[in-house]
C-alpha cells in the first residue's frame, strides 16, 4: 500500500449577508366594522412618524382591501378613516426582508362610541443599496461590470466580490460545488446540479446574477457551496422596445512561452465576436419578448507544460497546447398573459447551440528534452443541442405578495462528440477515434405558495424530477493504441426527486429570523453495459432532511449580528459516474465511478455588519463539515505510465475561515469595494480502491493547508456618462486534488460612455492587462509527481457598442 499526501480542494461557506437590498415595499390590508363586515371607499393616509408629513394615500375597494406600493424602509404613522367612524391609528414599521406584507385587519368603530385605536405593526422591506438583498441572497447588474463585458458569463462572474474561477469553474469561497440556475430553474446549458458551459454563455445575454450562499428551504438541496442564479434579460415597457449590441475583441495578443519542437503553431491574435438583440412589444395583456446573442472565440484554451517524475526514475516531459474554436447561439422567446389582474400565463422557449473544435497537440519528450518519444495530435468536434419548454402560471390572491406559483419545464439536451487522435510513435503510427452520443431529458414540475403575514411570511411548496440520460461511446482504436476499446457501450442515467418544502420568515424592528425544512427523496439508478470490464450496474436511493436557519439581531440602524445553519448535499452528477474513459490527455486518463455517493455537508456561521451612510463593513466566521467527501484520485497501475483520475468519495472533511467585505463610496467620483477571505482546509486520513483498470489501493494521511484571497474593485463614475472599473484580484497558494495551485494575480481594466443622449453606449475593457494570469501546479500522486504551468489565454481586449430603443 503506497501512502500519499492528500488534500482535498477546500469547501467553504459564507453569509449573504453583505447585500444590499430591494428599495421599497408593498404592503395592504382590510378595514372593516367589529363585525367582520368590509367598510368600502376608506380614505388610508401614510405619514412619517417623525414629522407627519404626508407619503401616500389611497381608499379602500367594494372589499374594503387597500394597497400601498413604493414605500421606503422607515417608521410611519398610518391612519384609516371614513365618515360616522371614528379615525383608526397605527405606528407602522417598514423592516428589512418581504417586498409584500399583509397588515391584520383594521377595524373601525362608530363615532358614538368615542374610542380611538393606536397599534403597531412592523412590516419587512428593505434598503436601497449597491447590490440587492432579500435575506439570502446578492445580486450584481451585469451591465455594472465594465471590465468584463461583451465576454462570456464565465468571465463577467470572475470579477464579482465572493467569485473565484479555476479549471473553468466557477468557485464561492474557494469551492466548485456550486448550482448554476437559470431564471430559477436548472438547466442543460448550465448544467443540472453541477456547472457546465459557462465559458461560452455570453454575458450580453444576461441582466443580473444572484449569488445564494446560504440557499434557503425552496431551493433544491444540492450544491454545498451555494447558488449562482443567472437573470436572461427580458423587458415589459408598452409597445416596442429593444436593445441591440455588437462586441469585437482579440485574444492571445503575444506568445508567453515557446512550444516545444515538431508540433503546430499556437493560437495567437485570436478574434472575439458578439453581437446581440434584445426586442419587446407588450400591448394590453400581452407582453412579447424575444432574446438572442451569438458568441464565436477563437482561444488558446491550454497549453501547459508538464514534467512528470515516477517512483522507478522516470521523467517525461511534455506540453499539451489546444486551440479551441467556439460558436455559441442562443434564443429565448414567450408571451406573458395577464388574463386578468389575479392571473398570469408565461410561456417560453429556449434554444442553444454550441460548437467546439479542438486541434491540439501533446508532443513527449526525454527528461533532458533531448528525444521525442511520442506525438498525440487530436480533433475533437463537439456538438452540443439544448432545447427548452417552459409554462408557468401566477394566481395574485387579494392581498399583496399572496401568491400561487406553478410550473413546468421540460429540457432535451444532446451531446454529440466526435475525438480523432493521431499518435506518433518512434516506430510506428496509429489513428485512434471515439464518438459519444448522449441524448438528456428532464421533467420539472413545481408550485409555490407564499403567504405574507403581520411580521414576515411563509413559503411552502412541492416539486418533482424525472432525468434520464441513456449515452453511448463507440470506440475505434488504432495501431498502438492506449484506447480501452473494451470500456464501450451503453449506459443508461436515471434520476427521480420528489421533494416538498416550509419556510418561515419573522422581522420586527430587534430581529430577524428565518427557518426551513426541505424533505427531499432521492432515487438514482446507473445501469452499464453487462460486457464492461470493470464496472457494473449501480444505484443508490436516499430521503433525507434538509434544514436550514438564520437568526439576526440588529443592535441599532448600523450594527446587525447574524448566525446561520444549513446542511446541503452534493450528489454526483452523471458525468461524475459515467463509466467511459476520456482521454483530454494523452497519458491522464478520467474515468467515472458508479459507486460514488452522496456528499453531505453540514455548516454555521457567525456574522457581523457595521454600515453607514456611504458603505458598510461586513465579517463572517465560518466552518463547514463534510461526510463522504467527493474527489478525484490520481494512481497509476503497475507496468504502466499512464495516469487515471477517478472520483472516490474520501471521507471527512473540515472548512473554517473568515471573510469580510468593505464597501465604501469615498466621492460622487469615486468607490470602491475590497473583499478578502482566509481559510483552513483538513481532511481526515483516508483509504480507497480504485477498480479502473484494475484494483489497487489509495491511501492518504490526514492533512490541512491554509489559504486565501483577495479582491478589490476601484469604480470611478466621471460626468457625462463615462465610467471606469478597476479591478485586482490575487489568489493565495491553495490546495487542490493530491497537490497544491501556486499564486496567482490578475488586473482589468473597463471604460463605459453613454452617447446619443443615453440610449447608446461605447465600452472598452482589457482582462488580465499585465498578462500575469498563470496556473502553476504541483501534485504528488500514487506512484508519481508532476509540475505544470499553463500559459493558456488570459488577455483579451474588447470594443463594444450597443444602442437601446
Amino acid at each position: 500500500m503506497n501512502r500519499s499526501k492528500f488534500l482535498l480542494f477546500p469547501t467553504v461557506a459564507i453569509s449573504s449577508m453583505v447585500t444590499a437590498q430591494v428599495s421599497s415595499v408593498t404592503f395592504s390590508g382590510k378595514v372593516t366594522t367589529k363585525d367582520k363586515e368590509a367598510i368600502p371607499y376608506s380614505n388610508i393616509i401614510l405619514k412619517k412618524e417623525k414629522d407627519t408629513a404626508f407619503v401616500a394615500g389611497t381608499i379602500t375597494n367594494e372589499e374594503g382591501r387597500f394597497s400601498i406600493s413604493g414605500v421606503k424602509p422607515d417608521h410611519y404613522l398610518l391612519e384609516a378613516s371614513i365618515a360616522g367612524y371614528n379615525t383608526h391609528k397605527q405606528s407602522v414599521f417598514i423592516g428589512g426582508l418581504s417586498e409584500f406584507l399583509e397588515i391584520p385587519p383594521i377595524e373601525l368603530n362608530q363615532k358614538q362610541e368615542k374610542e380611538t385605536t393606536i397599534e403597531e405593526v412592523v412590516i419587512s422591506a428593505s434598503k436601497k443599496n449597491e447590490l440587492d438583498n432579500k435575506l439570502d441572497k446578492k445580486t450584481y447588474s451585469v451591465a455594472d461590470n465594465i471590465s468584463q463585458s461583451g465576454g462570456s458569463v464565465l468571465q463577467s462572474m470572475q470579477n464579482l466580490p465572493g467569485i473565484t474561477v479555476q479549471d473553468g469553474k466557477v468557485q464561492l469561497r474557494g469551492n466548485d460545488k456550486v448550482t448554476v440556475l437559470i431564471d430559477g430553474k436548472q438547466t442543460a446549458l448550465t448544467g443540472f446540479g453541477s456547472q457546465t458551459g459557462l465559458d461560452n454563455i455570453p454575458s450580453s445575454a444576461i441582466e443580473k446574477i444572484e449569488i445564494i450562499n446560504n440557499p434557503s428551504s425552496k431551493y433544491d438541496a444540492n450544491g454545498n457551496a451555494g447558488i449562482i442564479n443567472i437573470i436572461m434579460k427580458k423587458n415589459k415597457q408598452n409597445g416596442w422596445n429593444g436593445k441591440i449590441g455588437f462586441t469585437a475583441g482579440l485574444g492571445s495578443l503575444w506568445v508567453r512561452k515557446d512550444n516545444l519542437p515538431t508540433i503546430r503553431p499556437q493560437y495567437t491574435l485570436t478574434p472575439k465576436i458578439n453581437p446581440s438583440l434584445s426586442l419587446n412589444y407588450r400591448k394590453n395583456k400581452i407582453n412579447l419578448f424575444l432574446q438572442a446573442d451569438n458568441l464565436y472565440t477563437e482561444t488558446l484554451n491550454k497549453n501547459e507544460f508538464v514534467t512528470r517524475t515516477y517512483d522507478n526514475g522516470t521523467v517525461i516531459n511534455s506540453q499539451l497546447k489546444r486551440n479551441r474554436n467556439t460558436n455559441f447561439f442562443n434564443t429565448k422567446a414567450g408571451l406573458d398573459w395577464n388574463i386578468d389582474a389575479q392571473n398570469t400565463l408565461t410561456i417560453s422557449g429556449m434554444y442553444g447551440s454550441e460548437k467546439i473544435i479542438d486541434r491540439g497537440d501533446q508532443p513527449f519528450f526525454n527528461g533532458d528534452k533531448s528525444q521525442r518519444l511520442r506525438l498525440w495530435q487530436f480533433l475533437e468536434d463537439e456538438l452540443k443541442t439544448t432545447i427548452m419548454g417552459s409554462a408557468s402560471y401566477q394566481h395574485k390572491f387579494k392581498e399583496a405578495g399572496h401568491l400561487l406559483n406553478v410550473g413546468f419545464n421540460y429540457t432535451f439536451h444532446r451531446e454529440d462528440e466526435k475525438y480523432f487522435y493521431d499518435n506518433y510513435l518512434p516506430a510506428s503510427t496509429g489513428t485512434d477515434a471515439f464518438k459519444l452520443l448522449s441524448d438528456e431529458q428532464v421533467y420539472d414540475f413545481n408550485v409555490d405558495y407564499i403567504k405574507p403575514l403581520k411580521y414576515g411570511r411563509i413559503e411552502t411548496g412541492i416539486k418533482l424530477r424525472s432525468r434520464s440520460i441513456p449515452t453511448n461511446m463507440n470506440f475505434i482504436p488504432g495501431t498502438n493504441s492506449v484506447l480501452d476499446a473494451s470500456a464501450g457501450g451503453k449506459a443508461d442515467y436515471k434520476e427521480f426527486i420528489p421533494a416538498v418544502y416550509g419556510n418561515y420568515i419573522f422581522e420586527n424592528e430587534k430581529w430577524e429570523a428565518e427557518l426551513g425544512l426541505r424533505l427531499e427523496y432521492v432515487r438514482i439508478e446507473y445501469d452499464v453495459n453487462p460486457n464492461h470490464p470493470t464496472y457494473k450496474s449501480d444505484g443508490y436511493h436516499y430521503t433525507q432532511p434538509f434544514p436550514n436557519f438564520r437568526l439576526a439581531y440588529k443592535l441599532n440602524d448600523h450594527n446587525k449580528f447574524s448566525v446561520f445553519y444549513n446542511r446541503r448535499v452534493d450528489r454526483p452528477n452523471e458525468v461524475d459516474i459515467r463509466i467511459f474513459p476520456k482521454y483530454d490527455d494523452a497519458e491522464i486518463i478520467k474515468v467515472g465511478n458508479p459507486a460514488l455517493r452522496p456528499q453531505f455537508t453540514n455548516s454555521i456561521e457567525l456574522g457581523y455588519k457595521y454600515n453607514w451612510d456611504n458603505g458598510y463593513l461586513y465579517s463572517a466566521i465560518y466552518h463547514r463539515f463534510a461526510n463522504g467527501t467527493i474527489t478525484r484520485i490520481s494512481s497509476i497501475v503497475p507496468c504502466s505510465n499512464l495516469i487515471y483520475a477517478i472520483f472516490q468519495n474520501a471521507g471527512k472533511s473540515y472548512n473554517t475561515g473568515l471573510e469580510a467585505i468593505w464597501n465604501q463610496k469615498v466621492s460622487d467620483v469615486y468607490s470602491f469595494n475590497i473583499n478578502g477571505n482566509i481559510y483552513r482546509n483538513q481532511i481526515n486520513a483516508f483509504t480507497v480502491q480504485n477498480l479502473y483498470p484494475q484494483p489497487n489501493i489509495f491511501s492518504a494521511d490526514m492533512q490541512n493547508a491554509v489559504s486565501g484571497n483577495i479582491k478589490l474593485n476601484n469604480i470611478f463614475r466621471f460626468s457625462k456618462g463615462l465610467n471606469i472599473q478597476l479591478t485586482a484580484v490575487y489568489l493565495a497558494p491553495d490546495v487542490i486534488p493530491q497537490g497544491k495551485i501556486k499564486e496567482r494575480f490578475t488586473m482589468d481594466i473597463g471604460l463605459k460612455k453613454a452617447i446619443q443622449k443615453g440610449k447608446g453606449e461605447l465600452f472598452l475593457n482589457a482582462s488580465d492587462l499585465l498578462n500575469t494570469m498563470l496556473i502553476k501546479k504541483n501534485i504528488q500522486g500514487m506512484g508519481f509527481a508532476y509540475t505544470s504551468n499553463d500559459y493558456y489565454e488570459t488577455q483579451v481586449v474588447r470594443l463594444g457598442y450597443s444602442y437601446k430603443f
